[in-house]
């Protein structure tokens, strides 16, 4: 099969570009979580709308984006089964655009609480639909690397970075609203995925989606088998949630899962993307907090898309490890450089040498997040629970993630104020320590193993 020089198949190529259609959708939800990273200290001096903006409207202005994902988790899975994957996420593009016209037309903290929450509800939505279309149009030899494509949204979070330190806060909201049209024009010429369209009964509409996918040559009919028996398998298992709960693999999936979930967001990385700029000037150090900003969102891009050529060959274990040690690392770093700041432990002009320190600390913890602790937990769930109870689980596992993102956002000024930023961002890397160990110890390797395997291990069975 020939290939371009990017190293991708001609069959092959509809499908990555079905992907990057779908990143579209996935960068204009990462610009809600990367929305006041650059624009805090214009906020709070009245420059978007000239509203009256305090400390406490900044904690609800950055959490309520987690509040309004954490709402829409049970939902979305819902609509996916009931209007597919495509038709949901062009519903999320209206609920985008809705919340975005809301903040753009604010005339009070409380509209900007308001249009928060709607655009949390439709970049949340893309946490899950993302992920679900493209592995579901994606074959198994590149699944891995379109998901992660489909789902890039630090690329969304690095342009509203970007975009947030060039231009004035209003016009720079204007701007990130026209992403979720821009997604939703392209996207209309994509297809439903051909799992969705056998769960219909629409086998025609199946197979001329792989057709178009993978093209003419393809053995289609071998790829509509293997749909088909999966989705009799799920159909055949269903047991009720309360008797699966009683199964030793659900029970050792759901501690893994909702364990995963509660440690990265209690690493405090949701803190970081929505407070940067913040975190940078409090810091006191001497390098511009807008371009270090930058430089940060610039760096976890890259970071992402090293994520997807290492995420098949090293495992999810070894990944996390790696992951969280280094953003450990990274926040010691920041905590004692607070500790110097805030405390006046060194003279002015040693702490002016040492103005390195935040740019560097905050670049490990984000650049390492994406390695592994940003994708693995959202993916174990999908590996661990069993069919018969996988989306209600994995709906589960996201609302309780977004409900702890929203407990540490809200309370992270509280905190910081309370203990100081060096003792804060000392508890951060405590816990991102916690987790390398729990990956260690506990979490189970799904790297190169059917779902069969995995069942079998969570049971406590040899062989």
């Amino acid at each position: 099969m020939l290939k371009n020089p990017f190293g991708i198949k001609r069959r092959q190529l509809p499908q990555y570009i079905a992907a990057l259609t779908v990143c579209l959708g996935s960068v204009a939800s990462g610009t809600v979580l990367g929305w006041t990273g650059n624009i805090i200290e214009e906020l709070k001096n009245k420059k978007f709308n000239n509203i009256e903006i305090d400390d406490f409207d900044i904690k609800w202005i950055g959490s309520c984006a987690t509040l309004g994902a954490m709402i829409v988790c049970f939902p979305i899975g819902i609509m996916c089964e009931k209007l597919g994957r495509k038709a949901s996420m062009l519903v999320l593009t209206v609920v985008l655009i809705g919340g975005w016209l809301v903040i753009i037309f604010a005339n009070s903290a409380v509209m900007i609480y308001i249009g928060r929450i709607i655009t949390g509800m439709g970049g949340g939505g893309f946490f899950i639909t993302a992920p679900l279309y493209a592995s579901e149009i994606a074959e198994k030899e590149i699944r891995g690397g379109l998901v992660i494509i489909a789902g890039f949204m630090p690329l969304g979070i690095t342009f509203a970075y970007i975009i947030g330190y060039v231009a004035h806060p209003e016009i720079y909201t204007i701007i990130l609203a026209v992403l979720p049209l821009v997604f939703a024009i392209t996207f209309l010429f994509q297809p439903e995925t051909p799992v969705y369209s056998m769960k219909q009964g629409r086998e025609a509409d199946a197979r001329n989606t792989l057709i178009r996918l993978r093209g003419d040559s393809y053995d289609v009919d071998a790829e509509l088998k293997e749909i088909k028996k999966a989705i009799q398998e799920d159909r055949e298992s269903k047991i009720s949630f309360k008797e699966s709960m009683k199964k030793r693999s659900t029970k050792k999936a759901a501690m893994v899962c909702f364990t995963l979930m509660f440690l990265q967001q209690a690493g405090g990385i949701n803190a970081v993307i929505f407070y940067i700029g913040n975190i940078f000037e409090s810091s006191g150090t001497d390098l511009d907090p807008k371009v270090s900003t930058i430089i940060v969102g610039v760096t976890q891009v890259i970071a992402t898309y090293v994520s997807s050529l290492t995420l098949d060959r090293l495992g999810r274990r070894v990944l996390l490890m790696i992951s969280n040690t280094f953003m450990a690392i990274g926040l010691i770093i920041l905590g004692i450089f607070y500790t110097l700041s805030e405390r006046w432990l060194v003279p002015p002009h040693t702490l002016m040498s040492l103005g390195f320190m935040p740019l560097l600390g905050l670049l490990m913890n984000m650049v390492a997040f994406p390695l592994g602790c940003g994708l693995i937990p959202w993916m174990l769930p999908a590996e661990l629970f069993p069919p018969e109870i996988k989306g209600l689980a994995a709906a589960a596992a996201g609302t309780f993630n977004w409900f702890i993102a929203f407990l540490i956002t809200n309370f992270y000024f509280d905190i910081k104020e309370a203990i100081g930023g060096d003792t804060t961002f000392y508890i951060f890397s405590v816990v991102c320590a916690i987790t390398a160990m729990f990956a260690l110890l506990v979490v189970p390797e799904t790297k190169g193993k059917s779902f069969y395997q995995i069942q079998k291990e969570l049971s406590g069975e040899k062989g």
